[in-house]
Order: C-alpha cells, then sequence, then structure tokens
C-alpha cells in the first residue's frame, strides 16, 4: 500500500443523450461488484455495477430537470418476489435521465456521505480490478453466465465489507489516477 495520502479521483459521467452531466470525487473508483438483483436486471438490463463517490463533491453540471427517481417497492429477501400489498419503498434511489432512460446514480438515504454511480454513465476511463465479485446471484437470469476464474467471486446475496473497505484492502484505496 502506498505510504502518500489518498488522492480522489474526480470523475465525469453522461448520460446517453448528453443531457444530464455530472462530476464527483472517488476514492474507489474500481467497478468489481457486479450486482445480479431483479431491480438492476429490469431496470438496468442484465446486471449493474457502480462505484463510489463522495457525495459532498457531486455536481450536476447540466440537466438537473431530466433527472427522475426510481424507488423500487420492498421485496420478500427470502424470495425475490414483490409483495404487491407493500407499500413501502427501497431507501436506494436510482436516478435516470427522463428523455433517454440512461441510470446514471443511486442514493441512499441510510449512506448520506455517499453517492454510487452506475459505472455505464462514467465517461472518465476507469480502472480495471483483478478481480470481479457477482452478487445477489440467487436473482440471476437463467441465460446470463457468470465468466469462471481464479478472481471471479460469487455471491448469493450482498457479502461481507463495503466498497470502501474492498479498496482499502487491496490497497487501491485513493490511488488511481488519471494521465492527461
Amino acid at each position: 500500500m502506498s505510504s502518500s495520502m489518498p488522492k480522489p479521483v474526480t470523475l465525469e459521467g453522461s448520460c446517453h443523450c448528453q443531457r444530464v452531466k455530472f462530476s464527483v470525487d472517488s476514492y474507489t473508483p474500481y467497478p468489481y461488484m457486479i450486482c445480479h438483483c431483479l431491480a438492476d436486471t429490469k431496470t438496468t438490463g442484465v446486471f449493474n455495477c457502480n462505484i463510489m463517490g463522495e457525495y459532498s463533491t457531486f455536481k450536476i453540471e447540466q440537466g438537473q430537470e431530466f433527472v427522475k427517481i426510481y424507488q423500487v417497492k420492498l421485496c420478500d429477501t427470502e424470495s425475490g418476489k414483490k409483495d404487491s400489498s407493500s407499500t413501502k419503498l427501497s431507501p436506494h434511489k436510482r436516478h435516470f435521465c427522463s428523455e433517454c432512460g440512461s441510470y446514471l446514480w443511486a442514493y441512499n438515504d441510510e449512506y448520506p456521505q455517499w453517492i454510487y454511480p452506475f459505472t455505464s454513465s462514467i465517461d472518465t476511463p476507469l480502472p480495471k480490478p483483478d478481480e470481479y465479485y457477482h452478487i445477489m446471484t440467487d436473482f440471476k437470469l437463467n441465460h446470463v453466465e457468470i465468466p469462471k476464474g481464479k478472481n471471479i467471486h460469487t455471491y448469493p446475496r450482498y457479502p461481507e465489507g463495503s466498497l470502501e473497505e474492498w479498496h482499502k484492502k487491496h490497497g487501491l484505496y485513493g490511488t488511481y489516477t488519471i494521465d492527461k
């Protein structure tokens, strides 16, 4: 692990139609955790991968009027089935462009210091991790194949540890720089 102080990288992101543009600083830009939960499967297509940014640095550069929020109804976590009688919404708010439908970031009131950009919305080159976690695999679509390999790990639900902890464990927290 580097002895220098961690430094964030500023990530820039946008939607497909370019109406929404945003930026955020991140100490944790390695996109290693791929989610197969039902909500991500239905809303982003097949699976999703997000990273973590510092909410205090988050800026919508343009297009605030095009940003909409989607919150899923909470489901029975054992079966993964939606409870049609439930009116309780997940605290996980998925933000998307109302014009082109691109998912941009997620925000969760339970973790107000962070914001979770979808890696597909990031325009800044992201680093390639040495390993991948496929999570929530109990909900994976049957036709989706998870690659095999010593650096591919699968978890039926959410694994122990946070995005921040993973980056620190691998000596990657605040170490990524972008060549200009």
